[in-house]
């Protein structure tokens, strides 16, 4: 082996060996950075996975850890759930150049300690709990990346970090509390190229030196409340990309600086008060791709120069005040494809020029004063990449083109809505075989509805309501395939502009963003359509909505109807139907919206599924109906009324009635005689057998005497006639609330008491069963936020419950159904109320012996009193679990929207399963909405998973209730939001028990180190 051969293998093995040693020092943790370590995990509430410093002094192989030379460089720990507080030891990382501890469920203020870590370049604290205000000193020479963003800081935007991180060129500390304008300093960033202060509590109007900012490429000031006119040194900001200043108070003119902006991309300026016209120079953009100042008070003609702006592809200026024609020049805008020109005033035809605009994808010009609606269709078939066309409130008087000729193949949605218009549906519509919603509402369109309708495989959304049409519903129509069994991609590309849905003059527009958003509905209401409801429409699995009101419809409701296993709203009301109420539409457990008003239905109301939940008016003007929403049936099983009663009475004589009332005095003081003599004989007297003695004795002799539980000595007797005439009869207008198996009375009784008598109603053997759930429950449980059961009475088949009255009536009403009801419960009295309900819930769960599952938790069942204390109610659903017990079995019981996963995967009831109820109840006392809103698009019906969807977007606080939500309440609201998502865990195992919900929100408005979770 050669001299060079040698020289080569030992200049080999060095470098192995050097490499070697270098790895062996980065795996050898420093002994100061394992103590601060060490103190950083002693301030979490939670274990790092695969972290065991106790067992170990090497910090250098633990997840998230990164040295060199044995010292920690990189402490990355993003998305671990870690809970707890940051230590002021982090300090002591004085070699850090990446800190990342976003995407956790960390507290408290940020460590003095942490802000003068010299080398440190990368701070990344973003998604996180954080609060309070923000170290306004700090001393990071080397920073460059700087996102405190989605946290709960509040106070001044900390600016100080401009003083002497020079080479700082990130910046994000949105979504949060930061108030007060911008505080000068941001102009020493010299190398600052994304600044987002979006969305905040900010306002007053920009410093000058925000436009001294050489390379700045995205500002984000959305979302905040900053005012006063845009200053034209924006025009300062050569490199700007992306500029967002939507959903301010921006006023004034639009400055005229837009040439000088050669980069820009992205302008987003709507929902401010800009007025006058579009600038010149931002007419001439050759750059700016995305155009939106939707929601302004821009007016004038629209003047664009469409050979300067060969990057245009989405222009919104809806809402606004332009006038005159729509512009004959935009199809030279040749990568334009979304335009909404909707709320403004312009008149006149649609451009001929429009022929050839063959990048237009999605045009709105709805709401303006538009004519010829023959002439625009005719221009428009030749968009022939036209996907989205809304048109409505626009060519009024008009007839609908019938040619055949027109083509629109490639059309998925369209709205012609509102126009007057007469003629038919056109045959023309036929070849849009890719259309997934239309609608013709509220025109004057005749003949009959076209079968080849069921021929769209994709339609999900039609719309024929308030027209003329006549004849029957063709069938075909029940073999629409998207309704049955498709699913519309929720990839499909949509318009950049909202839709707005209007059912009536008398209610806001409903928004949606998407077409994918919109319910799957078939609209046929308010025409003139005869014949039978077809069965076929149980076909329709995926149908949402079904509206047939008010049309000349005949014969019987198919029971099939059933098959619907996603409708929400169904509404035959004032048609001509006969025969029964099919017992099978409970069944339809999703149905929150249901009316067969004035029909000619006759028989009995059912009982069961959603049926309780629904209003009286749903089942008027039948005067064959009865049962609960009615006249009670007259099938022997009712408490006789006034007239029934009166009119046995003529039936006897008076020696008949002499006699009838001596046998029922003698049975009675036998009866009391025996009772007496039966507790006298025991020394121990045990209330729960003597109950159940009693119970079966009344049952047996049918007897009509009213039980009260409590302080019997002072209690006069009563009976089922004293409870006729202190509700009138069980009259109508003494009705205070419907409970899940019956109507609830206010009656004053004899001694002066203002009680709530409840009159069950139902099927008898489940009756009987709620009966003794309500009795044995609350007999046995005695708490102040539960409602106090005082009595209850027997009658043959009726039962009838008496409780103390609650002045304030439920929950579900001040927020759901009382006009000014959520802006009278403010944040306190919510607070109260969760607070008095957890305290109910969680003595059911573990202080009642033996312990209660209540199993239908929700804001109808929650009782205020006139101190708006809250009182659990409606223990139909209850059911006893013994000690040692975790759970019972259970069929699938509760109310849509607020029942637990798990229910449907096992037949089991938990106390877990209660608290996920009780989740749901906190998010509406914090949002004022509903759980289910067949009303909301599809992404935002369902309150749980909107609210989950919200957060994950770090948008919590837009889901709160804008009449509470303030500053001086954020935090707390944040907190049982908190609360509320961990209780509908899918996990049962990961939601609180119902105790430790009293201990958190009962410490709720304490400082933060006292919370538990």
């Amino acid at each position: 082996m050669g001299v060079f051969q040698l020289g080569v293998i030992f200049l080999f093995l060095g470098i192995c060996f050097q490499a070697q040693s270098q790895n062996l020092q980065n795996l050898i943790c420093n002994p100061k950075d394992f103590k601060a370590l060490e103190g950083f995990v002693k301030s979490l509430e939670t274990v790092i996975d695969f972290w065991d410093l106790g067992n170990s002094t090497n910090c250098c192989n633990l997840v998230g850890v990164t040295c060199n030379s044995g010292r920690v460089v990189k402490l990355e720990l993003g998305k671990r759930r870690l809970n707890g507080k940051l230590s002021e030891s982090l300090g002591n990382l004085d070699e850090l150049r990446t800190l990342n501890l976003s995407h956790n469920f960390l507290k408290g203020p940020i460590p003095f300690t942490l802000l003068h870590l010299s080398k440190l370049e990368v701070l990344d604290l973003s998604n996180n709990d954080f609060f309070g205000l923000f170290p306004s000193s700090m001393n990071l020479p080397l920073l460059q990346v700087f996102n405190i963003s989605d946290n709960s800081f509040e106070g001044p935007v900390p600016m100080g970090i401009c003083e002497n991180s020079t080479r700082v060129s990130v910046i994000k500390m949105g979504v949060n509390y930061f108030n007060g304008s911008l505080p000068v300093g941001i102009g020493n960033c010299g190398s600052l190229e994304l600044f987002c202060v979006g969305p905040n509590l900010l306002s007053g109007s920009l410093p000058d030196e925000l436009f001294k900012l050489p390379r700045l490429t995205v500002l984000s000031l959305q979302e905040n409340r900053f005012s006063g006119q845009l200053s034209s040194q924006i025009g300062n900001l050569s490199s700007l990309v992306h500029l967002d200043i939507c959903s301010n108070g921006f006023s004034g003119n639009i400055p005229d600086v837009f040439d000088r902006l050669g980069n820009l991309t992205y302008l987003s300026a709507h929902s401010n008060r800009f007025f006058g016209n579009i600038p010149t120079s931002l007419a001439n953009s050759g750059t700016v791709s995305s155009l939106s100042l939707r929601n302004n008070s821009l007016g004038g003609i629209i003047e664009l120069n469409c050979s300067a702006m060969v990057s245009l592809v989405s222009l919104d200026l809806a809402t606004n005040g332009f006038r005159g024609l729509v512009p004959d020049y935009l199809p030279n805008c040749q990568r334009l494809q979304t335009i909404n020109l909707a709320r403004n005033s312009f008149t006149g035809q649609l451009p001929e020029s429009f022929k050839n605009f063959h990048s237009l994808s999605s045009l709105s010009v709805s709401n303006n004063s538009m004519h010829n609606i023959d002439g625009a269709l005719r221009i428009l078939q030749h968009c022939k990449n036209l996907s989205t066309l809304v048109l409505t409130l626009n060519f009024r008087d008009e007839e609908l083109p019938t040619d055949p000729s027109l083509q629109f193949s490639e059309l998925k949605a369209l709205i012609i809505a509102n126009c007057r218009l007469t003629g038919v549906v056109p045959q023309w519509l036929r070849s849009s075989s890719k259309l997934q919603l239309l609608d013709l509402s509220w025109n004057r369109l005749t003949g009959k509805l076209p079968p080849w309708i069921g021929d769209f495989q994709f339609l999900f959304y039609l719309d024929f309501s308030n027209n003329s049409f006549t004849g029957e519903i063709p069938k075909e129509i029940t073999g629409l395939k998207s309704l049955i069994s498709g699913r519309v991609s929720i990839n499909e590309s949509s318009p950049d502009f909202p839709f707005f849905l209007k059912r009536n003059v008398s209610v806001r527009g409903l928004q949606y963003n998407q077409i994918v958003s919109f319910p799957p509905t078939l609209e046929l209401g308010n025409n003139f359509l005869t014949g039978a409801i077809l069965p076929e429409f149980g076909n329709l699995k995926r149908l949402h909505v079904l509206d047939l009101k008010s049309n000349n419809l005949s014969g019987t409701i198919p029971s099939s109807l059933s098959g619907m296993a996603s409708v929400e709203n169904l509404d035959l009301s004032h048609n001509n139907l006969i025969g029964n109420i099919p017992s099978s539409l409970v069944q339809c457990s999703f149905m929150s919206k249901f009316s067969v008003a004035y029909n000619k239905l006759s028989g009995e109301i059912p009982t069961g599924g959603q049926f309780p939940t629904f209003p009286t008016s749903s089942f008027e003007g039948n005067q064959g109906l009865c049962g609960e929403h009615g006249t009670p049936c007259r099938n022997g099983s009712q408490v006789p009324r006034d007239s029934v009663a009166k009119g046995k009475r003529r039936k006897g004589t008076v020696i008949g009635m002499g006699i009838g009332i001596g046998l029922g005095t003698i049975f009675l003081l036998a009866l009391m005689y025996l009772i007496v003599i039966r507790a006298s004989s025991r020394k121990v007297v045990d209330q729960e057998k003597e109950l159940d003695a009693s119970n079966r004795e009344l049952e047996d002799l049918g007897s009509s005497l009213v039980i009260f539980f409590h302080n019997k000595e002072n209690t006069k007797e009563m009976c089922l006639d004293d409870l006729l005439k202190c509700t009138d009869n069980f009259d109508q207008s003494n009705i205070v609330g419907c409970g899940g198996f019956g109507l609830v009375y206010k009656a004053i009784l004899r001694d002066g008491r203002t009680v709530a008598i409840k009159r069950l109603s139902g099927d008898y053997g489940q009756m009987e069963r709620e009966f003794q759930a309500e009795v044995e429950s609350l007999s046995r449980a005695q708490h102040p936020n539960l409602v106090h059961l005082q009595g209850y009475c027997k009658h043959r088949t009726d039962r009838l419950l008496i409780y103390s009255y609650m002045e304030n009536g439920s929950l579900d009403y001040w927020l759901h159904e009382k006009v000014d009801g959520p802006a009278l419960l403010d944040w306190d009295l919510r607070l109260q109320i969760a607070q008095g309900a957890a305290r109910g819930l969680a003595y059911l769960h573990l202080a009642c012996e033996p312990h209660i599952l209540h199993r239908d938790i929700k804001s109808s069942n929650i009782l205020l009193d006139g101190n708006f204390e809250a009182h659990l109610a409606d223990f139909g659903l209850a059911r006893i679990i013994r000690p040692y017990d975790t759970h019972v079995t259970t069929d699938v019981v509760g109310t849509l929207g607020y029942i637990p996963p798990e229910y449907g995967q096992a037949s089991v009831a938990t106390y877990k399963g209660d608290v996920y109820s009780f989740g749901v109840v906190l998010l509406e006392l914090l949002t004022c909405k509903r759980p289910m809103d067949p009303c909301k698009p599809r992404a935002s019906r369902d309150l749980i998973s909107w609210v989950i969807q919200m957060k994950k977007q770090k948008r919590e606080t837009e889901v709160f209730d804008p009449l509470i939500y303030d500053k001086q309440h954020a935090k707390e609201m944040l907190l049982v939001l908190e609360i509320a998502c961990l209780c509908l865990h899918e996990s049962p195992k990961i939601r609180p028990s119902s105790q430790q919900l009293v201990t958190w929100l009962d410490n709720i408005n304490t400082p933060p180190d006292v919370h538990v979770f």
